[in-house]
């Protein structure tokens, strides 16, 4: 079973930054790929950045491209994700996500299979 921890939420202007931090409790968390998500009122899931197991390789949804960086520390079984030039619209619940030893970057919700409790993120105006 693999347990995923946030932290790292909170309230921030417009403009801010904020870190987002997931620690894993599973053995094998350097062979599995992490993901960010994020779910506003009435919206669905959506993906917001991916890592791949060795975090050489990420991805990004549109809209945070440039200000977002998803990044991994496997000897401490973490994985972070760094919110720069934060706008209003980013305003959500975000959960850490955990693939099923699923090594490349994975993008579809239906890729991973645990996930954290997720953490409130509010931009304000």
């Amino acid at each position: 079973q693999v347990q995923l921890v946030e932290s790292g939420g909170g309230l921030v202007q417009a403009g801010g930054s904020l870190r987002l931090s997931c620690v894993a409790s599973v053995r094998t968390f350097g062979s599995r790929a992490m993901g960010w998500f994020r779910q506003a009122p009435g919206k669905e899931r959506e993906f917001v950045a991916g890592v791949s197991s060795s975090g050489d390789s990420t991805r990004y949804t549109d809209s945070v491209k440039g200000r977002f960086t998803i990044s991994r520390d496997n000897a401490k079984n973490m994985v972070y994700l760094q919110m720069n030039a934060l706008k209003p619209e980013d305003t959500a619940v975000y959960y850490c996500a955990a693939t099923s030893l699923y090594t490349g970057v994975a993008v579809p919700t239906t890729s991973y299979a645990y996930w954290g409790q997720g953490t409130q993120v509010t931009v304000s105006s």
